[in-house]
């Protein structure tokens, strides 16, 4: 049995990361998503293991300082990070493990793991972006904001990546990270 790929995809907030992905895991079952842990207290529903690995912050710290995590950061308080074990495990069986993660995780995982074959998700303009932020309706125009500045400054990093996907029509989109995947595995030698 040949080993899984690993994929990262990334993007700014607005982009339909998580619609494209959540799309192509309903039609691709040798993909998994990687399971992230994180310090913040559960949500109501969520359940450990299949939305995030809970962790107390004196556990997630060690972890750190074992480099137990692919990429991790720190944001509004609380710890967030990919855990390398499961998603190694996962790759030894044979599937092809997908991270959607922030794109200053994604550039920690590039660095560590230069297999992994790097996905971005733009825009199809600034316009657009901020028109589908203002659209969610939840969040405050100051935030809006703030997002839309992130996301220029993530924008500038697509060079970097393997691919960039620009989700202009969410059938496209979708069909071009499913092109990336079954490119991917018939690759001979990367």
């Amino acid at each position: 049995m040949n080993p899984g790929k690993l994929f990262v995809f990334t993007g700014p907030s607005g982009t339909g990361k998580g619609t494209i992905l959540s799309q192509v895991l309903a039609c691709e079952p040798q993909l998994r998503l990687s399971v992230s842990a994180t310090t913040r207290q559960p949500r109501e529903g969520e359940v450990n293991g299949v939305h995030y690995w809970f962790m107390s912050q004196a556990e997630f710290e060690n972890k750190i300082e074992h480099d137990a995590f692919l990429e991790h950061a720190c944001y509004v308080g609380n710890y967030y990070g990919t855990p390398e074990q499961p998603v190694n495990d996962q790759l030894a069986e044979g599937y092809d493990v997908i991270l959607e993660i922030e794109v200053q995780g994604a550039m920690q995982i590039h660095k560590k793991r230069p297999d992994a074959i790097m996905v971005f998700v733009a825009p199809p303009s600034m316009e657009e972006l901020s028109n589908r932020l203002h659209g969610r309706g939840t969040e405050s125009s100051e935030k809006v904001a703030a997002r839309l500045a992130q996301a220029e400054t993530e924008l500038s990093h697509q060079s970097q990546f393997d691919y960039v996907i620009v989700n202009d029509d969410l059938g496209e989109a979708i069909a071009d990270l499913r092109a990336i995947l079954r490119a991917e595995r018939c690759r001979v030698v990367r």
